[in-house]
């Protein structure tokens, strides 16, 4: 495991394996890290050797049915294909491309559905948080969290500005419903629902970063509060993964940060993403360009 105050591109390049892919602490590859490996090299120019193997490795994993699993062993499809979606697009086959829009666009909350909205209904089950957006879940199938939502607007958004489509604007919409629904009394946003039985939920430094990450083009006074609440984050201190959400959330939004010192990476993941975000301070944010 890489730790300490490492060169984090360093780090993100000592930590790459054989097959092309990137594994969380060390062993085999998975698709989480892999994305985010590439788009720190991406953010860093580096688009040679490394990076043109982990983008082979990501595209031979997409799966028949359009989507990307956790891990090459897992037999399924699931969050992560918006992360994927975020390298492909511009990189990969336009087929490969569509077919992985065309699986995010199949996807929603199961909440948020018709016959589960009616059921609960039905059963006079209270709601503390609208349901009628459309968010992601982290499985098909199961309820939509803020974290998948997010993900994936960003994914399509970008899908967006190079094919737009009516099915697209609604799908990015009714996501960033579903976020600004999901905020916390506090401003910020923590995985799930904002409230539970009446009562209030606080927010966590990634998520609100990751949200306002999202949300960026929104006007300045719908988010005010956010901000607010992810400079509050910020100024709390957080470890390095959060401290990357947030700074990459409130630059997206026009809200520069001071800057803070290195912190401890636990592993590739805080490497790439601090180089993610070091990147979007010098006027380069991936995600949103």
């Amino acid at each position: 495991m890489h730790s300490g105050f490492s060169d984090p591109l360093a780090v993100v390049l000592g930590s790459q394996n054989r097959d092309g892919g990137w594994g969380y602490y060390g062993g085999s590859s998975w698709t989480e890290p892999t994305v985010y490996a590439l788009m720190a090299l991406d953010a860093c120019g580096r688009t040679d050797g490394p990076f043109q193997a982990g983008l082979a490795w990501l595209k031979g994993r997409q799966r028949s049915d359009g989507g990307w699993p956790p891990h090459p062993q897992v037999d399924e499809s699931t969050w992560v294909t918006a992360l994927a979606l975020q390298v492909c697009v511009g990189r990969a086959p336009g087929e490969l491309v569509n077919r992985a829009i065309l699986w995010l666009l199949g996807r929603a909350g199961r909440e948020s559905g018709l016959f589960q909205r009616m059921r609960s209904w039905m059963l006079g089950v209270r709601q503390d948080t609208d349901i009628t957006h459309d968010g992601w879940p982290w499985y098909p199938g199961a309820a939509a969290w803020v974290t998948p939502t997010a993900l994936t607007i960003l994914a399509l958004e970008k899908a967006r500005r190079v094919a737009a489509s009516a099915a697209l604007d609604r799908r990015i919409e009714s996501g960033r419903q579903f976020l600004l629904a999901h905020r916390c009394d506090d401003g910020g946003w923590n995985h799930g629902t904002a409230r539970s039985l009446g009562q209030g939920a606080a927010s966590y430094p990634e998520t609100t970063g990751l949200a306002l990450l999202a949300l960026n083009g929104l006007p300045a006074a719908s988010l005010k509060a956010s901000i607010d609440r992810a400079e509050s984050h910020w100024a709390g201190g957080v470890p390095v993964e959060a401290r990357a959400w947030l700074e990459l959330g409130l630059l997206a939004n026009g809200h520069p940060i001071v800057e803070a010192p290195p912190g401890r990476c636990r592993g590739p993941v805080d490497a790439a993403l601090s180089l993610v975000a070091r990147a979007a301070a010098a006027g380069r944010n991936v995600f949103v360009s």
